[in-house]
């Protein structure tokens, strides 16, 4: 675990690409049945992920998914996307286009402490 606090925590995915997941704390079934905070510290949260994954990786693109049905809890995937990765353009679940053994990117660590600066600046209203 990455992060966590009262309603929320935050998961590396091992993957060969940057990736984290977003889960409520609580086992809602649907973003809609998400108390309206938690909706949008939801949001924050992703962004703060998206802007760090950005700042620290330089990706090529940022792809953000909600799909929900093995595990259905509300959660959010926020992965770093490369050319060079074994799947791009595909998204990670899609056909591999290529072997790629490592992308020689930046320790994971770097991240991590680029996300808690961004995630000290959330404020839910």
């Amino acid at each position: 675990m990455i992060y966590e606090n009262d309603f929320l925590f935050i998961e590396k995915e091992n993957s060969q690409i940057p990736w984290v997941k977003i889960f409520t704390k609580e086992n809602y079934r649907e973003l809609s049945n998400c108390p309206t905070f938690l909706q949008n510290m939801l949001f924050q949260y992703v962004l703060a992920c998206e802007l760090s994954l950005r700042e620290y990786y330089n990706p090529e693109k940022i792809n953000i998914a909600s799909f929900a049905n093995y595990v259905p809890r509300v959660h959010f995937h926020v992965m770093a996307r490369f050319k060079e990765d074994a799947f791009f353009p595909e998204c990670m679940w899609g056909k591999q286009q290529r072997e790629v053994t490592e992308l020689n990117l930046p320790v994971f660590d770097g991240f991590i402490s680029i996300l808690f600066e961004k995630i000290k600046t959330i404020q839910i209203k």
